[in-house]
């Protein structure tokens, strides 16, 4: 009677199959962790962005972008006053995701693309979206912030603690960045509350406000 061979794996052929699956994983992870910076530096950056778009506006005009009340005499774009103008009262009325094309935080976008200061056309109200889908926009004072704030919305819970450590105090409710957890069992408004979420979790999503 012949007896079958069986041929199997060898130790060596193990330990070569261990490292190339230790390397895919490896390369995995480090992709993920480039993506996750990436989209990092571009909130930073486009926090950046818009602020000192603001300011230059402010320079070159003398007034806030949205509350400019002599909009109309600057850019042709406009043949009327009517929702392109603010009132010049030096401050961003208007909630941050505009309940109207003619809120000043809505006009916001449009002085600065009217400016040159932002790509687009100056008729265009349409907020720019983050890193992460949420939309980004602007108004005067949030949670437990006075003065002008520039919100990030629907950032991912990790990404928001990484953010509040970088640029602030890591805590959500204090400081010159505050957050508002709108996944939450009972969401945050930052148009409403008059304070941001206690703590961050991984889980959740959150609006965050930067004061400029």
């Amino acid at each position: 009677m012949q007896l079958t061979k069986q041929k199997g794996f060898t130790l060596v052929e193990i330990a070569i199959v261990l490292v190339i699956v230790g390397l895919l994983i490896g390369g995995v992870l480090k992709g993920q962790e480039m993506i996750t910076n990436a989209k990092l530096k571009r909130i930073e950056s486009d926090n950046a962005g818009i602020a000192a778009a603001m300011f230059s506006y402010q320079d070159r005009y003398t007034q806030l972008p949205g509350d400019d009340s002599e909009a109309d005499l600057r850019f042709d774009i406009y043949t009327t006053s009517t929702g392109n103008i603010g009132n010049g009262d030096g401050l961003i009325a208007g909630l941050w995701t505009p309940a109207a094309a003619t809120d000043e935080s809505a006009i916001f976008w449009k002085h600065l693309r009217a400016s040159g200061l932002i790509p687009g056309g100056g008729l265009d109200t349409t907020q720019p979206t983050n890193a992460y889908g949420g939309l980004i926009g602007i108004r005067d004072g949030a949670l437990a912030i006075a003065g002008h704030v520039i919100v990030f919305g629907q950032i991912e819970g990790p990404i928001a603690k990484i953010v509040e450590s970088r640029l602030d105090d890591g805590l959500p409710d204090g400081g010159r960045v505050q957050s508002a957890c709108t996944s939450c069992a009972t969401p945050i408004n930052i148009d409403t509350a008059t304070s941001g979420s206690t703590a961050y979790s991984d889980a959740e999503r959150y609006d965050i406000a930067f004061r400029l």
